[in-house]
């Protein structure tokens, strides 16, 4: 009989414990719920909405400086926009009205939606080693800017450039070397930095990677009658930035 009363006082301990103990899990399970529900509500991606054609009329080629000027500053401060890409793709499915388009180079470490915090459908990209101009961009950004509509062209080189570095070092190597031609003006044009003629030389690719967006500036304006002529009449402008891949951040030119 004691061992049967022992046992029985047993679980009826147990059962008294577990029953004061359920509440308080019940409660913890709760807020656990909320602050998934709270974080949920305020990481809620943002759906934007896709410029239409009126919307994009509106704006002025500064005021997209702007913009990307600011973009970059999030990017900068990893407080880059939530996006539901998916939303925004069917958003843009059949019309696009992009704000820009930038010329930028090949490079993987230069993710240029990012660095300005754009969206699906906000601006074109055009990409070649170097961000130099020939015949297929330059079609590229009148097509961007004369039919689509866009109000500025935006040539952005880039700190420690692998084919800036190839066109200083006079790299010969298959399609390379015809490529690298496009890069050589600025190379020519790059004669006040003191110290070896090198990739080697952090200056000089500096300079060198400079030289060649100013020089592609006047190349899109010299070859492209009808993006010079918009330029002129303050439809759209053509500028040129660095991005430092160090700091993420771009200087305008």
């Amino acid at each position: 009989m004691r061992l049967t009363t022992f046992f029985f006082v047993i679980i009826l301990f147990s059962l008294l414990v577990n029953a004061c103990n359920t509440p308080n899990s019940n409660e913890q399970t709760n807020k656990e719920q909320d602050t998934i529900k709270v974080a949920a509500e305020t990481q809620e991606p943002l759906v934007e909405e896709v410029l239409t054609a009126e919307e994009q009329a509106a704006l002025t080629p500064d005021e997209v400086v702007t913009l990307f000027k600011e973009g970059n500053k999030r990017f900068m401060s990893n407080d880059l926009t939530a996006r539901d890409h998916s939303a925004q793709v069917r958003k843009s499915t059949n019309a696009q009205f992009p704000k820009a388009i930038v010329l930028s180079c090949v490079d993987s470490r230069v993710p240029v939606e990012d660095v300005f915090d754009r969206g699906i459908g906000d601006i074109f990209v055009a990409r070649v080693a170097g961000n130099f101009v020939n015949e297929d961009i330059l079609g590229s950004m009148e097509f961007a800017c004369k039919v689509s509509g866009s109000k500025l062209i935006l040539v952005m080189g880039h700190e420690h450039c692998g084919a800036v570095k190839a066109a200083i070092d006079d790299v010969k190597l298959g399609n390379i070397t015809t490529m690298l031609t496009k890069i050589q003006p600025a190379v020519e044009m790059t004669t006040q930095i003191e110290g070896e003629k090198s990739s080697k030389n952090e200056a000089l690719v500096h300079e060198v990677c400079v030289n060649n967006v100013k020089y592609n500036l006047e190349e899109i304006r010299k070859k492209s009658p009808i993006l010079k002529e918009m330029e002129e009449k303050g439809e759209i402008q053509i500028v040129g930035a660095v991005y430092d891949m160090d700091a993420g951040e771009v200087t305008f030119m």
